[in-house]
């Protein structure tokens, strides 16, 4: 297993948690550029000195929390994974076994969205991989 950063990471974390930014406006089906972080095991990591990673907005809870999905660029096939045409012209993947909820003070900046037909198909394959 690779040798996580939780050092730095933390030391991100409590500089996003005290920058006290004003809310980003944010909406269902959009992707933004993330504050992910250095996770546990298995779960998706952040790159980069932000540790940031691409995520799709999948629901909003008022203005300050939201449930995302990490994207990724790296092509994985199977049940756990829904790619499409992505905001950059690469093919992206949503990585649905990921879904979490996140403080709007993760998000940094929006980089597009997903189609709607897209985003509705998205859904229903989370709700399918949830049990729901």
């Amino acid at each position: 297993m690779d040798k996580k950063d939780y050092k730095n990471w933390m030391e991100t974390k409590v500089k996003i948690h005290n920058e006290a930014l004003k809310p980003s406006i944010f909406k269902k089906g959009e992707i933004w550029v993330c504050n992910v972080g250095e996770n546990v095991g298995h779960e998706n990591d952040g790159k980069g000195v932000q540790y940031t990673r691409p995520v799709l907005i999948i629901q909003k809870y008022g203005n300050m929390t939201c449930h995302v999905l990490p994207l990724s660029t790296t092509q994985r096939r199977g049940y756990y994974y829904f790619p499409f045409d992505g905001h950059s012209g690469k093919t992206s993947v949503a990585l649905l076994t990921q879904s979490r909820i996140v403080d709007a003070s993760r998000l940094r900046r929006k980089i597009g969205y997903v189609d709607k037909s897209v985003f509705v198909e998205i859904q229903k394959r989370l709700k399918e991989v949830l049990g729901l």
